[in-house]
């Protein structure tokens, strides 16, 4: 069975690539699409297009306009349009996004937000509940003395 490709047309042309071997710390912003085949930590903004080769480890805050992962994404990643994860990645993390797709033999530990990011009525994962106050206890009823 053939493993499923990124397709040509969001790839297009690798405009930047850190290549195996490579370390990379800090903030990361860039246009067009940049490949990731070694290790970066940190944060990572773009509208662009962000491709985790096999082998790449990438421990960060990603907000992008669409990723690509074959490698390990440990953080969580708010993607304007578009997840892809094909085997063998591995994603540990919450995911943003209005469109994922998500192939067999692929591993992602996290929680996945979609409804309302289309429209942008939401961009950040949602906050939890805040617990509803326990009623006070009641008080025992006050009892007169018969006289």
């Amino acid at each position: 069975m053939a493993l499923a490709q990124p397709r040509a047309e969001i790839v297009g042309e690798i405009n930047t690539l850190l290549g195996k071997g490579s370390e990379f710390e800090g903030k990361l912003t860039f246009e067009g699409t940049v490949r990731v085949d070694g290790k970066l930590s940190g944060e990572i903004f773009s509208d662009d297009v962000l491709v985790v080769g096999e082998g790449a480890e990438l421990h960060a805050e990603i907000d992008i306009g669409e990723i690509i992962v074959q490698g390990l994404v440990v953080g969580n990643i708010r993607a304007k349009r578009a997840v892809e994860i094909h085997a063998p990645g591995k994603v540990k993390g919450d995911i943003t996004t209005p469109s994922l797709q998500i192939d067999k033999g692929v591993i992602f530990e996290g929680k996945c937000f979609m409804e309302g990011v289309a429209d942008g009525t939401r961009l950040r994962p949602p906050v939890p509940p805040v617990p509803l106050p326990k009623e006070p206890p009641k008080e025992p009823p006050i009892v007169q003395p018969k006289k």
